[in-house]
């Protein structure tokens, strides 16, 4: 849709991505007559992180993931992360199915999946955590459903690939949701997108990038260049979201916002091994999550996943952590020297002096040979072959390095919300569970950034019919959770 640009606009979104949809979508419901534009330097939407072969496809809704519910030295468990998880993947569910509801936005079908949800540990150790987490959880109405197992033949019932011909002294155990999700964020992108575009208040700007950003009396002055035709042009925006991934960080630096100083971005490429048979795909219809190697940070995690992509389902298992320089997977092996400021080195020499361990694990992933790659693999599927499987480049991810007063500076891995004080321009950075989460992080930023919006009447009205089941109401209110689940698995045909 063509625009003119002489008159600021309401809100500019740098990515095309989840973060920038999702917000976008959000605010023209909220407000059908802000003006905005989403700048997108490829060619179309979610072709990084949310493009669907870049990232596993979880809903994640701890109902799986481990790392989630930590144990502490003295044994003990703490769910409270999994918990808060699982209500903020239930807030996306409702957003999603309000806009399934309006009956523009298209089919659900097209983007999510039912796809049962487990946990796998090995040894006696684990086992242990793995009952004791379950017993936790199942005390909570999210995860009442929630089965635990060390009967090998349960578990072939619900893992048939991954324990055929099992030796029998091995010590396993499993738990089991059924109502886990499968998303292809990148189709759910591009639904979204479409969606924009069909209003005339909205320019869906391709093939251009940000050069530069600079406060005015009306906002902020965005440099924009054509990547087309080369041409540049001045964009002045009341409101600026920096959505573009592992590109948010340097525009936030560029920004000059104090909030923005001393973040540091640590990135991490990655790497998944891909079935496409048919025979082995469908033998394993699941999610499963199991425990890092010791020593081993978050992200590595092994997972085994059924994914559903463009109508066809394919296994993916992984990730192989590697390093590369670049904030984005088409970006430049600049990208990590060019972010290095006065305000964040300090930060990031001291993550360096303390994740040595982390330095080791990525050496030893990036030496890995195919064939032991497959090793990892073996674990979960014993009787692999070799010939099913193919290695796929997976999305960039940049980790938080941010200030600490103990330690200098920290490495973080999660997703953040950085905003400026007068709330006109933030950025999100960080990885997993951003894209599951997306919802709940836009609801905050609209509490940071759109204050007085927030509080009026006609958006509490509008947020209310979204959202009849608020976060924290959905962690406490057994009664509201179940209904509002069972409503928005209807509209989004998840059985």
């Amino acid at each position: 849709m063509a625009q003119d640009n002489q008159a600021p606009l309401d809100v500019l979104l740098v990515g095309a991505g989840i973060m920038s949809a999702t917000l976008a979508v959000m605010l023209k419901e909220l407000d059908p007559n802000l003006r905005l534009e989403i700048v997108e330097q490829m060619e179309t939407g979610a072709m990084e992180s949310s493009n669907p072969w870049n990232n596993a496809g979880t809903g994640h809704a701890g109902l799986c993931e481990l790392n989630y519910t930590p144990q502490a030295a003295d044994g003990s468990i703490d769910i409270k992360k999994a918990i808060n998880i699982n209500a903020m993947f239930e807030e996306s569910k409702q957003f999603w199915a309000h806009l399934v509801e309006t009956g523009t936005f298209g089919d659900p079908d097209t983007f999510i999946h039912s796809v049962p949800h487990l946990s796998f540990v090995e040894g006696e150790d684990n086992i242990a955590f793995l009952k004791k987490r379950a017993e936790l959880l199942k005390a909570h109405h999210a995860f009442e459903k929630i089965e635990f197992t060390t009967d090998k033949a349960k578990m072939a019932e619900w893992l048939p690939l991954m324990m055929a011909e099992r030796k029998d002294d091995e010590k396993i155990a499993a738990t089991h949701i059924a109502n886990g999700t499968d998303v292809n964020f990148g189709a759910l992108t591009r639904q979204l997108l479409s969606y924009l575009d069909q209003q005339e208040s909205n320019t869906l700007s391709y093939k251009h990038k940000v050069l530069d950003l600079q406060r005015c009396a009306q906002g902020w002055e965005v440099t924009v260049k054509n990547l087309a035709n080369g041409q540049t042009r001045k964009i002045v925006s009341r409101f600026v979201f920096l959505g573009a991934g592992g590109a948010a960080l340097p525009l936030l630096q560029k920004s000059g916002i104090p909030e923005g100083q001393g973040y540091g971005g640590f990135p991490v490429s990655g790497q998944w091994l891909r079935c496409d048979n048919p025979k082995v795909v469908e033998q394993h219809q699941a999610k499963v999550y199991s425990l890092a190697a010791v020593g081993s940070p978050p992200m590595s995690v092994p997972h085994l996943d059924t994914r559903v992509i463009d109508g066809k389902k394919s296994l993916l298992f992984g990730p192989y952590a590697g390093f590369t320089t670049k904030f984005l997977k088409h970006g430049s092996f600049l990208d990590l020297p060019m972010s290095v400021r006065l305000g964040n080195i300090w930060p990031m020499l001291a993550v360096g002096r303390d994740n040595m361990d982390l330095t080791r694990y990525l050496i030893s992933e990036v030496r890995q040979s195919m064939e032991q790659r497959l090793d990892s693999l073996r674990r979960f599927y014993p009787q692999l072959d070799p010939a099913d499987w193919k290695l796929e480049i997976a999305g960039q991810r940049v980790q938080i390095i941010k200030k600490d007063e103990k330690k200098g500076g920290i490495l973080q891995f999660g997703t953040e919300l950085v905003s400026s004080e007068d709330g006109s321009l933030a950025a999100l950075l960080g990885a997993s569970p951003g894209a599951s989460v997306t919802v709940s992080i836009m609801l905050i930023l609209l509490k940071r950034c759109f204050p007085e919006q927030r509080e009026s009447a006609e958006w509490n009205a509008k947020l209310a019919a979204i959202f009849p089941a608020p976060l924290k109401e959905l962690e406490t209110n057994a009664e509201l959770y179940h209904a509002t689940q069972e409503r928005s698995d209807k509209l989004l045909n998840l059985a």
